[in-house]
């Protein structure tokens, strides 16, 4: 198994391995393939899960790039409030 970390910035290359299969990798790592069964084009990613089958091969290839897109990951850090507003009310001093 390879620990190597490609940035999902980097684009999917698309090399036709077969007749009726397209590979595609992501900095030179394996990200997926097409393969055409003469009714759909059936779409697997890296690890081999089928992701869906498609009419079209750009339908096909649209499908892997989306599930290689960065996810939109919430910030792990609370926001920081203004120093004026962190203090504390203080009390009138009679």
């Amino acid at each position: 198994m390879s620990t190597t970390t490609v940035p999902p910035s980097d684009p999917l290359t698309w090399k036709q391995a077969d007749t009726d299969v397209h590979v595609a990798t992501r900095g030179g790592e394996f990200a997926g393939f097409v393969e055409f069964d003469g009714a759909a084009h059936l779409v697997r990613d890296n690890r081999g899960t089928e992701l869906g089958a498609f009419d079209s091969l750009d339908d096909a290839f649209r499908a892997l790039e989306e599930v290689h897109e960065p996810a939109r990951r919430k910030s792990v850090f609370t926001p920081i409030l203004p120093r004026a507003w962190r203090r504390r009310p203080r009390r009138a001093r009679a």
